[in-house]
């Protein structure tokens, strides 16, 4: 079996151990593929050397065994990354290789250490882990069209690594007074569910037995309430939900505030804006975080975040909107805050995202007013 050269982000640490299903490469041998740079789709997902004059990518090659290449190949099909046999240069001489890399079209960004560092770095290797938990279980040729719920989850698993509590009237327990003993994909398409089984600190000090949960993952979103503070006006969105229709009610057609997944290599204040654009064709001024949740603690993994965005709504006709791609259809209308108010009061709006940024919007409306310059 032929050596492998892997680009330099792919080649150690956490990412090769995703990639190989090893905790470090046995002899990594530093090598550089000339004619090609390291690059990543926009998606910063799909990554690999690409072809470009004058460049040089940095890497390494190592020996993997049989289970291990398979691991890296079936990774590489996910991601649409094609096989090469190349020469490389490593200590001098010229060595043949199997590599991997990336069609022209789809590099569309440049890696750089600097980037790299943080979120980029914890994203793949999040997307990676999941990717190969599929391996056995799907084949490879499903992969791609399962990478934008991929994406989502793991730019949520990337983030939630790094979000910090308060602990005021918190225990003080934290992520190791959690045991997992498994972990195992249960379901995945654009969504996912995967089953724990593990056991958890007790508020008397001792580990619970082994109980089984299951969670079902969509990445991180979030929603925005577009206001116009001169006016004192909110626009809503209305659209077909499936939850509802899945409970069997019978008007299974949501009044909502416009929201939306956190894509990844994007930060969510720009997918505030973007989601504001192509659901109702606004394009925001200032913009304030109202707070963030989980959508339900005991099953989802979904954490969403709040906004309120300022926005001239005097010329907001009712209209539909939504990305055609995606099977959206999304009527946009402008009401008065009071009157959104009303139908939070009345049951209309049976969802929470709006119903909390309606009554944030409630009481911090005055001041918005005075700091947005509407009064």
């Amino acid at each position: 079996m032929r050596e492998v050269f892997l680009a330099e982000p792919m080649a150690s640490g956490r990412l090769f151990a995703a990639l190989t299903g090893g905790e470090a490469p046995g002899e990594a041998v530093p090598a550089t593929l000339a004619g090609h740079a390291i690059a990543a789709a926009h998606d910063g997902i799909r990554l690999a050397p690409a072809r470009r004059a004058e460049a040089r990518a940095a890497g390494a090659i190592v020996t993997l065994d049989r289970p291990a290449r398979a691991r890296l190949d079936f990774f590489m099909a996910a991601i649409g990354a094609a096989p090469l046999v190349a020469g490389v240069e490593a200590g001098g001489r010229r060595r043949i290789v199997d590599t991997f890399i990336l069609p022209g079209g789809l590099a569309e960004r440049d890696w750089s250490p600097e980037a790299w560092a943080g979120e980029w770095h914890d994203m793949v290797c999040e997307a990676a882990e999941e990717i190969g938990a599929l391996m056995g279980r799907r084949e490879a040729s499903e992969m791609p069209r399962l990478l934008t719920g991929i994406g989502y989850r793991a730019l949520g698993r990337a983030r939630g690594r790094l979000t910090r509590m308060p602990r005021v009237l918190r225990s003080g327990f934290g992520h190791d007074d959690v045991e997992i003993l498994s972990r195992e994909p249960a379901y995945a398409n654009y969504f996912a569910v995967d089953e724990f089984r593990l056991r958890f600190r007790r508020f008397d000090g001792a580990l619970s037995e082994p109980v089984e949960r299951a969670v079902f993952g969509s990445g991180d979103a979030v929603m925005v309430l577009p206001y116009d503070p001169k006016r004192d006006l909110v626009l809503l969105i209305e659209q077909f939900r499936c939850g509802p229709l899945a409970r069997r009610e019978p008007d299974p057609w949501c009044l909502e505030a416009v929201a939306g997944r956190c894509d990844p290599m994007e930060e969510p204040e720009a997918t505030v804006r973007r989601e504001a654009r192509e659901e109702a064709g606004l394009t925001l001024g200032r913009i304030e975080r109202i707070c963030s949740w989980y959508s339900s603690v005991g099953m989802l993994s979904e954490y969403i975040t709040a906004f309120v965005g300022e926005a001239d709504l005097s010329r907001a006709e009712p209209g539909a909107f939504g990305v055609a791609g995606e099977h959206e259809d999304i009527r946009t209308f402008v009401v008065p805050l009071d009157e959104a108010l009303a139908a939070v009061a009345r049951g209309e709006v049976n969802n929470a995202p709006p119903i909390l940024a309606l009554l944030w919007l409630e009481k911090q409306a005055p001041r918005l007013r005075r700091d947005w310059g509407g009064a």
